[in-house]
């Protein structure tokens, strides 16, 4: 797993089977302690950036309250640019310095 940065209580983070994926997106987990896992483990949600290149952040599926996803989704359109930078990092096999973004 590569984490990209920390944003209130959770992770932003790809995994290397996305590098193959059609649409760029991000997996968001719980930070710290962990809570009850979900269907598909520790992730709570799995964000959407981009279409065919171009910024487009929407949500795929989340389990997180309508606060945390507009939250997360306000810190992922101010920090797109940052976000896809540290994308391609862990998909060159870069090491990543994880950032901290405001919401």
């Amino acid at each position: 797993m590569g984490k990209l940065a920390f944003i209130l209580c959770f992770i932003l983070a790809v995994f290397p089977s996305d590098a193959t994926e059609n649409r760029r997106h991000v997996h968001v987990i719980y930070k710290g302690k962990k809570r009850s896992k979900t269907h598909r483990g520790n992730t709570v949600a799995k964000i959407w950036i981009e279409r065919d290149g171009i910024k487009s952040v929407e949500i795929d599926w989340s389990n997180l309250t309508a606060q945390e996803n507009a939250d997360i989704m306000n810190a992922i359109d101010k920090n797109w640019e940052t976000i896809n930078r540290q994308i391609d990092k862990v998909f060159a096999g870069n090491k990543v310095t994880i950032l901290t973004l405001d919401k």
